[in-house]
């Protein structure tokens, strides 16, 4: 198995002897600042008063005002309008002028409940009026996580928040959500809020999706969110007129940033950052490690400790774990994974930058049982750490 990939050797004090953990959340079971406090309790059984810093990371999904907060951030509350048009409460994170808004927080599946999906008709209005929080916070500098939305309106219930307007055929706003944009007339993003231009607002997403098409944002994310096939179609056909619409309003770029990588994100919310708000788009866990001040955490440590729910082939393009891996390859630091879930071979590991990978199920082969006990396993795992590494 990759998690005894290969011969452990003592990592001694080569920096400071500092043991940075900079992995994510382990979704449905741990946080991400959880992740770092079983870590670090686990090494220090083994090795008391090591010195840890823990830096919980995300990659722009749910779980990046959480890692903002963690990393320093205030945290504010606001009452939005959720997916499907009912209020609630979201938050966003904030430091000096630089602000990191979720999506997710406004406009997120875990806003459902349970069982209930509405693919044609959520909405991203909430999301709009969380920017604008962060706009009346005096916000210059936004980070806006997308991932993890209940949404495949293409932006529109978001710009709509911030001022835009988009009629149907008598001249009346189109009903909320991406369905009913089949039935748009009209666009106009003059009234969107002029701040946007003097703000510096980063698209920070784990995916490079396009708009529409074989790869967009109904086809790939829709069944996610309860869409049939019937409803990506449906979908899909009513963003391709959205961007026609926005084209005849704006012009030719808003062809050209629907196939552009991110436009797809968080079903379409992308695109609306980037037509209408001046988004640029970066990865995600970049835009975080920046924020967070990763790097020089990172000339602080000996060993690196990354990780997520679920070590896959989804790690490897754009996730938390390989960009926070990619990053200490280059400063030469080594780096070691733990995660629930291992379904990535050595070599994919060694590629990624990750010398090896401690599953929770190494420990504990019930994978039940690593679900409802994974704290406990994880600190179990974090001494087998301590004793390979760190002895």
């Amino acid at each position: 198995m990759a998690d005894a990939a290969d011969t452990a050797h003592s990592v001694h004090s080569d920096r400071t002897g500092r043991v940075l953990i900079a992995a994510d959340k382990f979704k449905g079971s741990l946080t991400a600042v959880e992740v770092a406090e079983r870590v670090t309790a686990g090494l220090r059984q083994v090795v008391p008063g090591l010195a840890v810093e823990a830096l919980p990371v995300a990659d722009g999904g749910d779980g990046t005002v959480a890692a903002a907060v963690a990393g320093g951030f205030e945290r504010r509350e606001v009452q939005v309008t959720g997916p499907l048009g009912t209020p609630v409460t979201a938050a966003y994170a904030l430091r000096g002028d630089t602000a990191v808004v979720e999506m997710a927080e406004a406009s997120g599946l875990q806003l459902l409940p349970e069982g209930v999906f509405a693919p044609l008709t959520s909405t991203t209005y909430g999301s709009g009026e969380l920017l604008l929080a962060a706009l009346d916070a005096g916000a210059r500098t936004i980070v806006f996580g997308v991932g993890g939305s209940a949404t495949t309106d293409g932006g529109a219930g978001m710009l709509a928040a911030l001022g835009a307007k988009f009629l149907d055929g008598s001249g009346e706003p189109v009903a909320a959500g991406g369905g009913p944009l089949r039935e748009l007339a009209s666009a106009d993003l003059s009234g969107i809020d002029p701040r946007f231009a003097s703000v510096d607002l980063v698209l920070a997403s784990d995916v490079d999706n396009p708009l529409t098409g074989p790869k967009g944002a109904p086809a790939v994310y829709g069944p996610q969110k309860g869409a049939s096939p019937e409803d990506v179609d449906t979908l899909d056909a009513a963003l391709a007129h959205f961007a026609r619409i926005l084209e005849k309003s704006i012009g030719s770029k808003a062809a050209e940033l629907a196939a552009a990588p991110g436009a797809g994100a968080a079903g379409g919310i992308g695109y609306g950052a980037l037509v209408a708000l001046g988004a640029r788009f970066r990865p995600g866990i970049e835009v975080m490690l920046d924020v967070l001040g990763f790097a020089p955490a990172l000339a602080r440590a000996g060993l690196v400790i990354t990780g997520e729910g679920s070590l896959d082939e989804q790690t490897l393009h754009g996730k938390a774990p390989a960009g926070v891996a990619a990053a200490a390859r280059a400063a030469g630091v080594e780096v070691v994974a733990v995660c629930g879930r291992l379904a990535l071979p050595p070599e994919a590991l060694e590629k990624a930058g990750i010398r090896r990978a401690y599953p929770l199920t190494s420990v504990e082969p019930d994978v039940e049982k690593c679900i409802a006990e994974a704290g406990e396993i994880l600190e179990r795992v974090a001494e087998r750490i301590a004793r390979d590494l760190l002895g």
